[in-house]
């Protein structure tokens, strides 16, 4: 990896190995604090569990801008305890058992956390067992969904309830499967990058904007809550802090149907499933993305939202923009290129450099 394409994969796979379930993003908030306390004027948590670092700007009077890249990640919640201590799950965000596989899960009780096992059943099965026959390709051919699965425990409820697990108690894929892989020479795989990836790239700029110039406009980075389930932390920061635009920086779909590719430069979207972004904000992102030589990807998204659009399709913010890294197989095990963090860091840094 050239220098140019350097960032700190250490704080990445730390980020990767840290549970942060959609409410619950006690651990990543803790590293991402770390992380911007020298680089923030000043560093707090609001009343939606967001983590806000301010930078303050060059124009104190312009209307400050307000950076967004969430902490939680698609989980599960205990929809109820069986008598034999096995755990019936319902999903938090958009996400099938298919993406995360079979195997074990980490499951956050109020106590202590607590080993388990998201399973189907054995394959060796007729159709008496018929949760396991509906999804067999040659018997019954449905989609593998949560009311086939089951996560099994090896505890009594008894063990579980002095542990706090029940019903809301959040589970996580465990750590044993969220440790980064290096696919081919330029690229790297793990669950989670979304949002983990986008989370480097906002504390890569604070730290550059810190030691360098400064931004044009004050600059609100904000690490958000629940954006798996609603953009709840980023519509909240939208609605609260000063400033007339939100930017969400986030992992984005490298498909055929949007013309991008992993391998291409930063992606810049123009819409999504929830709203317009906004033109003249996008049209600035392409411009400093080819300035840089970095070949930016311009989409229009489908079956995607973010902080951003949720706070403007809201009217919590006048003005939305959305950046990503462009990722592979988004909500499963997704790739990146190596120099996809960097590269939105350098977009971003220059983007808030230049007033507008």
């Amino acid at each position: 990896m050239t220098a140019e394409n350097a960032f700190p994969d250490d704080l990445l796979q730390e980020l990767l190995h840290a549970y942060g379930p959609c409410g619950q993003e006690d651990a990543v908030r803790e590293v991402c604090r770390r992380e911007l306390a020298p680089h923030t004027d000043e560093l707090w948590t609001d009343e939606a569990g967001n983590l806000v670092g301010l930078i303050r700007g060059d124009d104190g009077d312009a209307p400050p801008t307000r950076v967004l890249a969430h902490m939680d990640e698609l989980s599960m919640l205990v929809k109820r305890v069986e008598p034999d201590g096995t755990l019936h799950m319902t999903p938090l965000g958009t996400m099938y058992p298919g993406n995360f596989g079979l195997g074990p899960v980490a499951i956050l009780g109020d106590q202590r956390t607590v080993c388990g096992v998201l399973t189907l059943g054995s394959e060796h099965t007729t159709k008496e067992t018929r949760q396991i026959w509906e999804t067999k390709p040659d018997q019954g051919d449905m989609a593998l969904d949560w009311l086939h699965v089951y996560v099994f425990t090896g505890h009594t409820p008894e063990e579980l309830a002095d542990a706090g697990v029940g019903p809301g108690t959040r589970a996580c894929v465990h750590r044993s499967k969220r440790t980064l892989v290096d696919v081919g020479a330029d690229y790297l795989g793990c669950y989670f990058m979304d949002d983990r990836a986008a989370l480097v790239a906002l504390l890569e700029t604070a730290r550059v904007l810190s030691e360098g110039a400064r931004p044009a406009r004050d600059t609100y980075v904000v690490c958000t809550t629940s954006e798996e389930v609603g953009g709840v932390g980023g519509s909240y920061a939208s609605r609260m802090l000063p400033g007339d635009l939100t930017l969400a920086l986030e992992v984005g779909p490298a498909e055929q149907e949007y013309g991008t590719s992993c391998s291409g430069g930063p992606i810049v979207a123009y819409s999504d499933a929830e709203s317009v972004y906004d033109k003249a904000v996008a049209d600035r992102l392409i411009g400093v993305g080819t300035e840089l030589g970095l070949s930016p990807q311009r989409a229009v998204l489908g079956a995607f939202e973010s902080d951003a659009s949720h706070a403007k399709a809201s009217g919590l913010t006048p003005r939305a923009g959305l950046l990503c890294l462009p990722t592979l197989s988004t909500h499963g095990y997704e790739v990146i290129a190596r120099h996809a963090i960097p590269d939105m860091t350098r977009v971003l840094v220059e983007f808030l450099r230049r007033a507008a």
